[in-house]
């Protein structure tokens, strides 16, 4: 059952703002210094007290231990009494139980961890089962099959810390070691205390730990998250904290403009001021901006808050090219700028621009069936066309569908080879559905390129002579179809996928769900989970974008700067 919290905000006009947060949405409260942010959250805290988790603006982001020091007795008592002091107006600007709350956060985290483990522990020895023979035998009745996969699929809470992590472009792993003991790690580094943790890295492994381990129908209150993070790390951190916790609620105060841009679905609360009253704030000068009202496009200043390498690329923040490019550039921001022309035109202008000549610019746009010769010009100036014809073609390609059908397989037994040509099936079957259309998508382009190459030069301008120009249109469109249609009598499925817009067809659900995801959303999150983990398969889908991955990596100062910005 979903949770919502309502309030009643007083304002300067003496009007009653009314708030309404159910779980899965964020509202973001924005203001300057001194507009009453905090007094803000420390009412709501107030209000909702025992349904809110408050993530204070002056928590100590230091560990004085990595491990549990604590007895389960201890963190109830510290626990009750950082609560208590939550609820004094105090609380704002001081804390005596700041050496206590990271102790907590880690014992939580350990605790989550533990609870997992003894679930699926209890799960097999109340049942006396041998895992190994499990399904094979049919030991175990199907209930007990789909309880166990159910409890194996919810993932462990620092596993999912990690995935953040790296989805944020911090390069450490944390893990549970013997004596319950927290250690990080970095590419070509030993383990080593999460105590040696820079200021940023320890803020966002904290914020993660505390939003990962509340109760369902929790309202997490989180003021300033940007603290010891840039923009680059803490928006995507907590985008996907959202995504993982929508059976929460949230409000986030921030000074950072970016972040409530960075998640379009989300409300702003924007503060201008407080009155107080007896040092108590009394009401305050706010507006709402619902999700629906679009903001001035002056105030998104993506250059300013993003890191020194912009990666632009078509679509929006909620379409799938985003995560996908983030995972495969990290430390690098990606940034949605809809069509292929505001790519261009982005890209054009910052390397362009001598006021702006210490931004690296990169841009990613669709193939879109485009020659050669404008494929390299494109690149000239710093875009990449993909070498497929758009990024579903890199989400569906035949190699990435095995690799994530084969991980799914080990949970659920399924033989991952019967799914695929199921799924291959599906898809020539929609396709071949759509063979006009694709014949006359792909002839398009062929025709667009010839005329390209008949448009009058200057000499030919100056002439003054009339010029005619003739395109053979259904000698293209036949074409295509020959080649579209071998393709489909061979079941080429890579060459299917990867020339034409597939998605159009209809293909991409009976795709996912034939190779035995619910949808297509959550086969492509399986894609990016593979992408975080396996090396093979981002080495794979990197291959697609020819040199872009080189040129980024050569920008090396980029790394020390960003690390001189976000103290991590």
């Amino acid at each position: 059952m979903s949770e919502s919290f309502e309030f009643q905000i007083p304002r300067h006009d003496k009007q009653q703002l009314s708030l309404f947060i159910p779980t899965g949405e964020v509202l973001f409260v924005l203001g300057a210094n001194g507009t009453g942010k905090s007094n803000l959250l420390h009412r709501l805290y107030n209000e909702k007290f025992g349904k809110a988790r408050r993530i204070s603006a002056h928590r100590q982001t230091w560990f004085s231990e990595n491990s549990i020091t604590l007895s389960p007795q201890q963190k109830r008592q510290t626990e009750t009494n950082i609560q208590a002091q939550d609820r004094q107006p105090n609380s704002r600007y001081m804390d005596p139980q700041s050496a206590q709350r990271p102790s907590i956060a880690i014992f939580d985290l350990i605790d989550a961890q533990n609870v997992r483990s003894r679930a699926i522990s209890e799960a097999v020895d109340d049942r006396n089962l041998d895992l190994s023979n499990l399904i094979s035998t049919k030991e175990a009745s199907r209930d007990v099959v789909t309880e166990l996969l159910q409890l194996s699929k919810k993932k462990a809470p620092i596993a999912v810390i990690n995935d953040l992590l790296k989805l944020s472009g911090l390069p450490i792993v944390i893990s549970v070691r013997q004596n319950e003991e927290v250690l990080a790690t970095k590419p070509g580094s030993e383990p080593y205390s999460i105590a040696e943790l820079s200021d940023g890295e320890r803020n966002a492994i904290l914020i993660a730990a505390d939003v990962l381990t509340v109760k369902p129908g929790t309202l997490i209150l989180i003021d300033e998250p940007e603290r010891h993070l840039h923009r680059s790390i803490i928006s995507p951190l907590l985008t996907q904290l959202f995504a993982e916790r929508s059976d929460c609620a949230f409000v986030v105060s921030t000074h950072e403009v970016m972040l409530p841009l960075d998640n379009p679905n989300s409300e702003t609360l924007l503060i201008r001021g407080c009155t107080y009253e007896n040092k108590v704030v009394c009401d305050w000068d706010a507006d709402l901006i619902p999700a629906t009202t679009e903001i001035d496009e002056k105030l998104k200043r993506d250059i300013l808050g993003a890191r020194r390498k912009i990666l632009f690329v078509e679509g929006t923040e909620s379409s799938r090219d985003k995560p996908l490019y983030s995972l495969l550039f990290p430390n690098t921001s990606v940034l949605p700028k809809g069509s292929c022309k505001n790519v261009e035109q982005t890209v054009s202008s910052i390397r362009e621009s001598d006021n702006l000549h210490w931004i690296h610019a990169f841009g990613i746009i669709d193939n879109d069936g485009r020659s050669d010769d404008e494929i390299e010009r494109l690149k000239d100036q710093g875009i990449y066309a993909l070498s497929v014809f758009s990024v579903e073609s890199i989400y569906y390609h035949p190699q990435i569908q095995r690799a994530a059908t084969e991980l799914l397989a080990k949970a659920t037994g399924e033989n991952p080879l019967a799914r695929i040509e199921q799924a291959t099936a599906a898809a020539i079957k929609r396709i071949t559905e759509r063979t006009d259309y694709l014949s006359k998508r792909a002839a398009e382009r062929i025709l667009r390129e010839q005329l390209y190459k008949h448009i009058p030069g200057k000499a030919e301008i100056d002439a003054g002579d009339t010029i005619n120009i003739s395109l053979d249109v259904q000698g293209a469109i036949a074409a295509e179809r020959a080649v579209l249609e071998k393709a489909i009598l061979e079941r080429n499925l890579p060459l299917l996928i990867s020339r034409y817009p597939v998605r159009e067809t209809g293909a991409l659900k009976p795709i996912a769900t034939n190779l035995g995801f619910q949808n297509e959303e959550q086969y492509e999150k399986t894609v990016r989970n593979l992408l975080a983990e396996d090396d093979k398969t981002l080495r794979l889908v990197r291959s697609f974008f020819g040199t872009l991955s080189d040129a980024i990596i050569d920008i090396v100062a980029d790394a020390r700067v960003d690390s001189e910005q976000t103290g991590v």
